[in-house]
């Protein structure tokens, strides 16, 4: 049976303040499950695509099982998931208001995933009859073995014709708690991906170059890897934490395409939002839909993320076609 998509990456508990809380403030936390790769995973099950989760977790661990649970209840695959002695990854939020920012604190060192071993994955059974996989520059920053085990996939799809999509989500401080060469391997990574989720900030980083206009930097970059069919890449702007407009492009090798803007009032969670966006654009390819659908159907996902807290886009095709057309906004009974 054929895999729309397989995500590859680790698996994250994430730990809130309740509301707009500081850290310490009430002493409590509120846990929910993410992970970049899980994000977009989630998304795509929802809209219908069957998707496959790779990635290791703490064995005999009850939230390992509960966060692989709750990723079933959502449609996702999770029998290529192993399990290995070790802790679960995660990370903490502390939700900004007004003009204080959101913060966050990772706490990935020596989790099980970081461990993994790039002799754990079976790339040559596990891509068969798959025809997108997805992974995010985080997955290499996590540690050595996640590092070559992405690489080792990236080959592995160029090398099989399998659609690899890139999401570039640099992570200075995970690549230094390992002394990583994160620019390189993920110019590696990059050289085999055929759809990338990167911005002229990720472009400069990758290629050793300055900071260049959004054009000019995708335009090298299209230059630089060759394999690349279509870069994707949002703008935001805001008022304050709560109030933002989000537009997004969409690029191919000959093409642009802008979508509208979106003005987000009362911001609820933006963490998740370019994973929400990144599963937008993935769904449309999968359906094969014209490249000015895909980034405004991209961008409306993207903007729905926005209204839901945790990592997870809990929407649906029909929810994000209406935040499209601007219709859908009364009370549903």
């Amino acid at each position: 049976m054929t895999t729309d998509t397989l995500c590859f990456g680790e698996l994250l508990l994430r730990f809130s303040t309740p509301g707009h809380e500081r850290f310490g403030q009430s002493g409590r936390l509120e846990v929910n499950f993410g992970g970049a790769e899980a994000n977009v995973g989630v998304s795509l099950a929802r809209f219908g695509h069957s998707v496959e989760m790779v990635s290791t977790v703490a064995d005999d661990n009850p939230m390992a099982e509960a966060l692989l649970a709750g990723l079933r209840m959502h449609g996702m695959g999770t029998s290529y998931v192993s399990r290995r002695e070790g802790r679960m990854g995660a990370y903490f939020l502390e939700t900004g208001a007004v003009r204080r920012p959101s913060r966050i604190l990772y706490d990935r060192a020596h989790s099980a995933f970081a461990y993994s071993d790039p002799s754990e994955f079976d790339w040559d059974s596990l891509l068969n009859d798959v025809r997108i996989v997805h992974v995010s520059g985080i997955t290499p920053a996590t540690g050595p073995g996640p590092a070559q085990a992405c690489q080792d996939l990236a080959a592995k799809c160029a090398e099989r014709g399998i659609e690899l999509s890139f999401d570039g989500n640099y992570r200075e401080a995970l690549w230094k708690s390992w002394d990583g060469d994160g620019p390189a391997i993920l110019r590696n990574i990059l050289s085999n991906a055929t759809i990338a989720f990167i911005n002229e900030r990720d472009i400069a980083l990758l290629l050793g170059t300055e900071r260049e206009e959004r054009e000019v930097a995708i335009k090298r970059a299209f230059e630089a890897f060759p394999r690349l069919k279509m870069v994707a890449a949002t703008h935001r702007a805001q008022t304050s934490v709560s109030n933002q407009s989000i537009a997004g492009d969409l690029f191919t090798r000959s093409e642009t395409y802008v979508s509208r803007a979106h003005e987000l009032e009362g911001v609820v969670d933006r963490i998740g939002g370019g994973d929400a966006f990144a599963a937008g654009v993935l769904h449309c390819l999968l359906n094969e839909r014209d490249p000015q659908y895909t980034i405004e159907f991209a961008m409306a996902a993207g903007a729905i993320k926005h209204s839901i807290p945790g990592d997870f886009n809990l929407t649906s095709v029909q929810e994000v076609e209406d935040a499209m057309n601007e219709s859908g906004l009364d009370v549903r009974r």
